[in-house]
This record gives structure tokens, sequence and C-alpha cells, in this order.
């Protein structure tokens, strides 16, 4: 491949194709069911019985032949023999005849030849006057023949299957899989990520920096992208500006098992040549300028037979590339189909000028007001200004030829949080949030 002397220039799309043809679903794991949550079965799942398994009441009440109660008013109730009781978990063998109902709990099966219930609330039952010392109930209102009566099979049928393979397991997924007795989920392996800050400058977050030195910022953010995006990272100590430390790290890394290395700092042209060069020697690398902003120099390719990306070192180049080639991939190593995350056409507030020549993700803040979405900047939008990432919900995208961004001026935004507010708030980050920037 090219040498880094010598680097392309590739729009976003490009480069995220490029990348993504190097990852493909992993290997799949079962898991005990609660551990599926949020991740994507690798095989179908089919219903072992019917759910529910047999006819049972909706509702507390009567079970009654429906024919019985169709003349039944206020003023003229239909008066019923009371023959049995039958609560949640129980059941009985004795039918419902003409003139009769059984008295019967949510979920409970339905009697033999029962075909309605009449709930509670239609009937004398909790009245001063009721006749149930006389094993008698009066019903008080006409119910449609079936009302509240759930059939077998209502929900699933058994031998369907219920989640195919490919579906990503959410709460609903959880509570139909433990109807079919699922207790064992064929899921995708979590992704292993071994991610990796360079620079002679940076010292762990337990560290006070020096003169000329900066925490570790990085390390900690990716690492929470990835556990956010569902892979397994393993945060590698810092590597210095040696060739030794490097291949050190990178060692461990494939020690450790990873199916990808996410490093930060030494791919843009004025890093020191140290980095590029080990990448270079260690495997197959191209060296790219991407036309985004932030996050324009970038590296990707094979180290060892691991793929290999390589984000700059400045804080929200770092976090907004992952975004956009990173999480991409971890996605489709789970299984996931679908990897873009979802966006909404918003009016901006602000004003924006920059150059022309390549698409902006600008950090913003989103909130609706009447019936319109609004996108508020989160502040300073340099690319070591982190708090502008912590700020917001989403990424404006400005389109390369895009001079000036005046208020007023529709554009969409990639939604990275949608949060939750209070039942009086309009949507949008908290106000605390915004004063700060």
């Amino acid at each position: 491949m090219q040498s880094p002397d010598t680097i392309v220039l590739r729009s976003v799309e490009e480069a995220r194709d490029e990348i993504l043809r190097y990852f493909q679903p992993g290997p799949a794991e079962r898991v005990p069911l609660l551990q599926a949550l949020g991740r994507v079965t690798a095989a179908p799942i089919a219903a072992d019985i019917s759910v529910p398994p047999f006819a049972n009441s909706a509702m507390d009440g009567y079970a009654v032949l429906g024919a019985d109660v169709q003349s039944a008013t206020p003023d003229a109730p239909v008066t019923l023999r009371i023959v049995a009781e039958v609560p949640a978990g129980g059941m009985t063998d004795l039918p419902v005849t003409p003139g009769t109902a059984i008295r019967i709990m949510t979920g409970a099966p339905m009697p033999p030849q029962a075909d309605t219930v009449v709930p509670f609330e239609e009937t004398d039952e909790g009245q001063a006057d009721a006749l149930h010392a006389a094993g008698l109930v009066r019903i008080f209102k006409r119910v449609p023949t079936g009302a509240s009566v759930r059939a077998a099979g209502e929900d699933v049928q058994a031998g369907a299957v219920v989640v195919p393979t490919g579906t990503l397991v959410r709460a609903a997924e959880i509570g139909v899989l433990a109807t079919v007795g699922a207790a064992q989920v064929a899921v995708y392996r979590r992704p292993k990520v071994a991610i990796l800050a360079t620079g002679d400058e940076l010292v762990d977050v337990g560290e006070r920096p020096g003169p000329g030195q900066i925490r570790n910022a990085n390390g900690y953010s990716n690492a929470a992208q990835v556990l956010a995006a569902g892979g397994e990272p393993l945060q590698l100590p810092i590597a210095r500006d040696t060739e030794r430390e490097l291949m050190a790290r990178l060692d461990e890394g494939l020690q450790w098992g990873a199916e990808l290395f996410l490093t930060s700092g030494g791919v843009s042209v004025g890093d020191y040549d140290v980095v590029k060069k080990v990448l270079m020697q260690r495997g197959q690398m191209e060296f790219w300028r991407v036309k985004m902003k932030p996050g324009k120099p970038v590296a990707f390719g094979v180290i060892d037979g691991v793929p290999l990306l390589g984000l700059p070192g400045n804080p929200v180049s770092a976090m907004v590339g992952f975004e956009l080639f990173g999480r991409p991939a971890l996605l489709k190593m789970q299984g996931r189909t679908g990897w873009s995350r979802p966006t909404l056409e918003a009016t901006f507030t602000g004003t924006l000028s920059d150059r022309a020549d390549r698409r902006q993700y600008v950090r913003v803040r989103v909130q609706q007001r009447d019936g319109i979405w609004l996108a508020h900047l989160t502040g300073e939008q340099g690319s070591g200004v982190l708090t502008s990432m912590m700020y917001a919900d989403g990424l404006m995208i400005v389109p390369e030829g895009m001079t000036l961004v005046e208020p007023g001026t529709r554009l969409p935004v990639m939604m990275l949080n949608w949060p939750e507010v209070a039942p009086d708030q309009s949507f949008g980050a908290a106000d605390a949030g915004a004063d700060c920037c």
C-alpha cells in the first residue's frame, strides 16, 4: 500500500465503505437470556409452546355462555348460578352450562364450554345486596360473546420463529424469549477492541500533568464509545513515541486476542514519523485525508491480520472519527445490518462560517419547540474542545461547499443521544448544559 507521504483524499462515504469491507459478523456464543440484552441473535429462535398455551381469562370476572347474557340490562339483570371458582394457576373440569357461571381470575384457564367473561364491574360483585350468599350472581350489562377471553396461541403458535437471526435483542424480545423457554440465546460475540493512545505528552487519568503534559482523555472516551457500541475494550498502556514501546503495545493487544486496534494520535502530517513507521513495518496501512471536519487525518489497515483504525489525537476528532468509522465496524461485527444513527432535519439557531472544502460535523443541542426541531451550538467548535461533545445531542452536518450557515438554515442532524426530559420541558439537553457553553 501507499507510503504515508502520499496521502489519499477521500470522502466520508468512501472511507467508511472501504473500512467496512474488512469486517464481517464474528463467531456466535450462547449466553443466559438476560445477557443477550443489546446483542444480536445469531440463530432463529422458535416457540416450544403456544402462547398462551390455553384459552384464559383476560379479566377478573365470571366465565359464562355468551348467549346467557345478551339480554342483560341494569333494569333487567340476568341471574346465573355460581358453580365453581378458578384462581390464577388453577383450573376446573366442571363445564359451564346454560344458566350457570364460574367465578374466574385473570390468567386462569377457561372452563369447558365457557366462551365469554363478564368483568366484575358489570355484576353485583362487591355490592351490599349481592346474591353470592345464595350462590347467585347478577349480570347488569350485555357482553359480546368471546369478550375478555384470550385464545390459545393468540400471541405465538408452537413451532413458529419468534425471533429471527439478526434481531437486536431489546427488553421486549427478552420477554418474548422468556415465554418460549429460551433460557440460553445464541448471539454474536462482543468484538474485542484494543485501544491505544500514543504520545510522549500523555499521562493517565490518575496522574497530575506536568509541564507540557495532558491527561489521556482519548483512551477513556474511545473505550466508552466501544462499550456503548457493544464492544469489549482493552485500554492498553500509553505508548511513548518510540518504536520499541509502540511495538510492545501492539503485541499486548495481539496476545489479548484483539479483533480491532483503535489508536489515537500519530496519523497526521505533523505527527512523529515513528507511529507511521511502525504501522507500515507491522502491516499493510493506508493513510488518508478524509474530507471532513473535525477528523481529517485517518489511518486504516491490517496489523498481523488484525484491522487497525487510526484516529487523530485531538479529542473531538477522535470521537467523531469513531462515530463515523469505528462504530459502524463494531455493529457489523455484531451482526447488525444497519449502523447509521437516526437523522432529523433541524433549524439552526446560530451562525457559522468556514472554508467549504470539506463536510463539517457541528456539535449541537437539539430542542423541539412548537413542532419544529431547533439545533443550538454547544459552544466553541475547536477539535480540542471536548465539552462541545459532552453537551451535544447530535452532529449537524454542513455539506461541502457551504461556507456560511445563517440562522434559520435547515440541515440534517445525526442524533447521538435522545435525552429524557421532565414532563414540563421541551425536548433537548438540560438547561444547565446550555448555560455552560
